[in-house]
Formats: C-alpha cells, sequence, structure tokens
C-alpha cells in the first residue's frame, strides 16, 4: 500500500523536488503546503502516515506546526527537513516529536532511507 505524505516547504522547487524523489519511489504526496499554519490546516484534513516539515518558514515555523499537529494527533510522524547549522532547532524538533531530520541539500537516497524507517 502506498504511504500518504503531505510535503510542507515554503519554496516551490523544493516541495516539487521533494515530491518527485516520493513519487519516483512509490509514495503519494497528498498535499503541501508553504507555511507552518497550512501545514497544520493540511494534516488535520489530510490525514497522511508521513509529513516532511521545513523548520524555516513563514506564518509559523515548522518547529511550531510540528508541536500543533502533535498536539492533535500524539501518533502523528513528522521529518523535519533542515538547511545546515541548524543544529539546535534540529535538536529542538527531534524533543517535540520529530521522528527524523533531514539536511539541505537533500540526497534523494537519503530522503528516502528517512521516509522507509519511519512509515516503512
Amino acid at each position: 500500500m502506498a504511504k500518504n505524505i503531505l510535503v510542507c516547504d515554503d519554496a516551490a522547487f523544493m516541495r516539487m523536488m521533494i515530491k518527485d524523489i516520493l513519487t519516483k519511489n512509490g509514495y503519494t504526496v497528498v498535499g503541501e503546503a508553504e507555511n507552518g499554519l497550512k501545514a497544520v490546516e493540511k494534516y488535520a484534513e489530510l490525514k497522511p502516515d508521513l509529513v516532511l516539515m521545513d523548520i524555516t518558514m513563514p506564518e509559523m515555523d515548522g518547529i511550531q506546526a510540528l508541536k500543533k499537529i502533535k498536539e492533535g494527533d500524539a501518533s502523528a510522524s513528522v521529518i523535519m527537513c533542515s538547511a545546515m547549522g541548524q543544529q539546535a532547532m534540529v535538536i529542538e524538533s527531534i524533543q517535540s516529536g520529530a521522528k527524523d531530520f533531514i539536511v539541505k541539500p537533500f540526497q534523494a537516497d537519503r530522503v528516502i532511507e528517512a521516509v522507509k524507517k519511519v512509515v516503512g
């Protein structure tokens, strides 16, 4: 069964890149969000198996969105995405319930490895 994934990043090209990696590997991207607020709304609406969440986004950052999603659904699976040098944020996101994190720029095999580890 294909796993449903929600992709959240403020950069359209990043969402497109991630979507491309996921679909080529048999995953289904059920939605996209360009900021944390939209990510929380879309999560509630779509109930995906996994969320790939950028940390730095407008309106609401990825860590706040992660906390909101986990408040509503403690079993939510979220993988955080961050640029190099955001170690403190990565640690905070793991403490807030993220299952893993991927560092930008992405390597396709690392993205798939993280996704498989979390949702199979």
